[in-house]
């Protein structure tokens, strides 16, 4: 047993509950932290993620998505709710009437298929994602042709950081 977390506090310290996960401080989220590129695991040329945090205990990811070109991204439903917050740049959905311009604050439901465009004039598009559960991408036509959830993003972040010469493990210390 974590006898730090469960012996009795120090004068106006509060205890913390046994078994608890670690917190989790990323400094200079907007400012430096955007700018070491080392750090974003490529999907495609154009499409990157920099996880925040991965959920594994419980099904979620937090990421900041950035996209370095125009027109249709993707194409998915989410199994779960999204929350986002635009931090440059702008994109839509092509089934919706909205457009999510920086500062913007989304929320998606679960079931919601939507395509994901970034209009022209745009060079680069950073958003901030909480993602819950997995998604589906789908084809022009409705038929499945890929999946991401947590464990997908993981994966992919363990294969980018040993890549990069930073070893596999580096992504545990996001893995909550």
């Amino acid at each position: 047993m974590d006898t730090k977390k469960t012996a009795k506090p120090e004068s106006g310290l509060m205890m913390q509950v046994p078994f608890m996960s670690p917190d989790m401080v990323h400094a200079g989220v907007l400012s430096d932290w955007l700018e070491d590129d080392r750090l974003w695991v490529p999907q495609t040329e154009t499409v990157s993620f920099k996880p925040c945090l991965l959920s594994a205990s419980g099904g979620y990811f937090v990421n900041i998505l950035r996209v370095r070109q125009n027109g249709i991204l993707s194409r998915h439903r989410h199994a779960g709710p999204v929350h986002a917050l635009v931090l440059r740049g702008c994109w839509h959905y092509l089934e919706h009437d909205w457009i999510a311009e920086e500062g913007s604050y989304i929320f998606e439901p679960p079931g919601d298929t939507h395509t994901l465009i970034v209009p022209e004039g745009v060079d680069e598009m950073m958003t901030w994602f909480h993602n819950t559960g997995g998604y589906t991408y789908f084809d022009e036509d409705g038929t499945p042709v890929g999946y991401e959830d947590v464990f997908t993003k993981i994966e992919a972040a363990k294969r980018h950081y040993k890549a990069i010469g930073l070893g596999e493990d580096y992504v545990n210390r996001l893995i909550r």
